[in-house]
């Protein structure tokens, strides 16, 4: 304790902090990589004119009341403030659109990743550049714009991703890391900074228009993990901590996405390593060791947080419905007389599920509060349905919901694993998904058929991986990023490896042929208004 508020004190302690889908965090590390103190605000997304947004108030009161909390977790435990700090990165949910003119306005409202508004573009940027442009991606946001006829398109200077706007906000600069970046516009490998010659083909495709920007001068720099980002302003310390206490000229890093920081905080940037992060949303990163043969669909090709190119499978719904359903059940504990809180409840139902068949008795679960791609759908409705002879038991209704939790994401890994022939040695998994031990681990396992890994430090998530990133930028002493996680950070720590169950995946394959046999289901019911 004495050794962390001295380390405050004197400036020492490194932040990182992330922009969830639910929750703002941040975490304080010292000089071993441990986390020191925290700090959260929970919020949650709006749907506002079709659109799934945060407003700007929401943005920024988020962060000044995540950091008064760090303030408060610091004084509490240590009976000091924090006046400055050695390093400090921004990350949030990747993607989306945040467009500005000249002046700092924004333009329209943030639409975010979990949007399904532009299948249109998409399409045909797949097809233009002969590579996956999802409907998340910034630039499948702007070509909607542009052929929505939206008038704010001739007045953008630059548009950028949460964590580029929040980045932009403290410190002035308009830069993205390479895996940030990644998921705005398509990265040339050889370059590691956005695809030219992509760019090019883009600009002469929207020329007769006429708008007076050219693509690259509204995108964001492209940096690599390590490099400096500028540093906090003035104006940026006092918007941060209105207190006065935070001085300005703290280095930045970087500001990266969700998907980088779980590669950090995993260790998983090497290649034939991958992690999964499993929360509202559920995405899988395997770093490549060699090109995909060909473009598909239902994968993102994106990058590490230093460069090297990653196949991500991304599935906008995750355990929301699942959630939904353990709150049924605390409820009813609760009128019961028998209330349990949310860690026994969520353990009794988790393990609960390990006794369930292995194919989940004839039962199927939908968790689609929101479309998604790799299913085709651009709308959703949770859905729950069985056979009239189904085993309708706790433990299969459990194991259903958790096996839906990660069906589309199967989907997608299988494209991945079993017709691209891609080997993975292990995977990493993180997040909520992972709390109650060995649960959600062996579905994962069962769902890959490949080893998962989960380590102590799962449950910190993106906002360490972030601080990991920033303190790379200050103690890297030229080690490549693998190297630095690897031996100063992790210690050679694997974490506990599960081996996939062959009966697990057996079960986990028949459940999937009867989930994709059922998805008109799905479909019907997502296109049904209530």
């Amino acid at each position: 304790m004495g050794n962390a508020k001295e380390l405050i004190d004197s400036g020492k302690a490194v932040m990182g902090l992330e922009f969830g889908s639910t929750r703002i965090k941040a975490v304080l590390i010292g000089e071993d990589y441990a986390p020191i103190a925290s700090g959260a605000h929970d919020w949650e997304n709006r749907f506002e004119d079709g659109v799934w947004t945060y407003s700007l108030e929401d943005i920024h009161e988020g962060i000044r009341d995540c950091y008064r909390d760090l303030l408060r977790d610091v004084k509490e435990q240590y009976g000091t403030t924090i006046r400055s700090l050695a390093a400090v990165g921004i990350s949030g949910m990747m993607h989306g659109y945040l467009p500005f003119d000249k002046d700092g306005k924004l333009l329209v409202p943030f639409r975010t990743w979990r949007n399904t508004i532009t299948g249109e573009a998409a399409a045909a940027l797949t097809k233009e550049f002969s590579f996956n442009i999802p409907q998340r991606w910034s630039i499948a946001h702007l070509y909607q714009a542009i052929l929505n006829k939206e008038p704010h398109v001739k007045d953008i200077a630059h548009f950028t991703t949460l964590a580029g706007y929040i980045h932009w906000k403290l410190t002035g600069e308009k830069v993205l890391g390479v895996g940030e970046a990644s998921g705005m516009f398509p990265i040339d490998d050889a370059t590691g900074t956005f695809d030219a010659g992509m760019i090019k083909r883009f600009d002469e495709l929207i020329a007769p228009q006429g708008f007076p920007w050219k693509l690259e001068e509204i995108l964001p720099k492209v940096l690599n993990a390590g490099e400096k980002a500028g540093s906090l302003t003035a104006e940026g310390a006092a918007f941060l901590d209105p207190s006065g206490n935070l001085s300005a000229g703290i280095p930045f890093c970087p500001p990266e996405g969700d998907a980088g920081t779980g590669m950090a905080a995993t260790n998983s940037v090497a290649k034939r390593t991958g992690n999964v992060s499993a929360g509202t949303s559920f995405f899988a990163m395997v770093v490549l060791e060699k090109p995909l043969q060909k473009v598909h669909e239902e994968l993102d090709i994106v990058a590490t947080p230093d460069g090297a190119p990653v196949a991500m499978a991304h599935c906008n719904n995750g355990t929301t419905d699942l959630n939904g359903w353990v709150n049924l059940f605390g409820e009813f504990a609760k009128a019961s007389g028998h209330p349990m809180d949310a860690g026994e409840l969520y353990g009794l139902l988790y393990n609960k599920a390990l006794e369930g068949k292995k194919n989940c008795g004839g039962l199927l679960a939908y968790n689609y509060n929101a479309g998604e791609a790799i299913t085709g759908l651009n709308a959703g409705r949770p859905l729950f349905v069985r056979t009239p002879d189904a085993e309708f038991s706790l433990a299969n209704f459990m194991r259903s919901h958790l096996y839906a939790s990660l069906s589309t994401l199967k989907i997608g890994c299988d494209i991945l694993f079993k017709e691209e022939g891609v080997q993975v040695d292990k995977l990493y998994g993180h997040g909520g998904f992972f709390k109650t031990k060995g649960v959600g681990q062996s579905m994962l396992a069962a769902a890959m058929n490949a080893p998962v890994a989960v380590m102590k430090t799962a449950g910190e998530g993106g906002p360490w991986g972030m601080a990991l990133l920033a303190a790379y930028m200050i103690n890297g002493s030229g080690a490549d990023l693998g190297s630095f996680l690897s031996d100063k950070v992790f210690g050679g720590e694997s974490g506990d490896v599960m081996n996939p169950d062959p009966a697990d995946v057996k079960g986990f394959d028949e459940y999937i042929e009867a989930y994709k046999k059922t998805l008109p289901a799905e479909a019907a019911a997502s296109a049904f208004e209530l």
